[in-house]
């Protein structure tokens, strides 16, 4: 039988809601990694972009995505400031460098959309 007398429910009352503060401040609080990709966003939001429409770049491809389209696209930067490449080959891996020119930016002009033209 588990006691229940008032002490013994209010110690467990106050662990129960120790642990699940803990939890809560682990899942909400920010790493120093997230911390700097905040500045490194709020910094990009604050900038004109590093690129031109119409404009092709040159740069390596960090991570391959499921786009929003639907399609695979190649994510990478050019001075710092994301780009993403769509209709790249079936052959592209993490680290290739490639061409592609710059069709649009997001709302907040802080990364821009990009259509592959080659593999550097």
């Amino acid at each position: 039988m588990i006691p229940s007398s008032p002490v013994v429910v209010g110690v467990v009352a106050v662990v129960v809601l120790l642990v699940l503060l803990a939890v809560v401040g682990r899942l909400r609080g920010s790493s120093s990694e997230a911390r700097e990709s905040k500045r490194a966003h709020e910094a990009a939001q604050d900038r004109d972009p590093p690129v031109e429409i119409g404009e092709t770049y040159e740069f390596g491809v960090t991570d391959l995505t499921d786009h929003h389209s639907g399609s695979e696209v190649a994510v990478g930067k050019v001075e710092g400031f994301v780009v993403f490449a769509q209709d790249v080959p079936g052959d592209l891996s993490k680290g290739d460098v490639i061409r592609a020119k710059v069709l649009s930016f997001n709302e907040g002009r802080t990364s821009a959309d990009a259509t592959f033209v080659t593999k550097a």
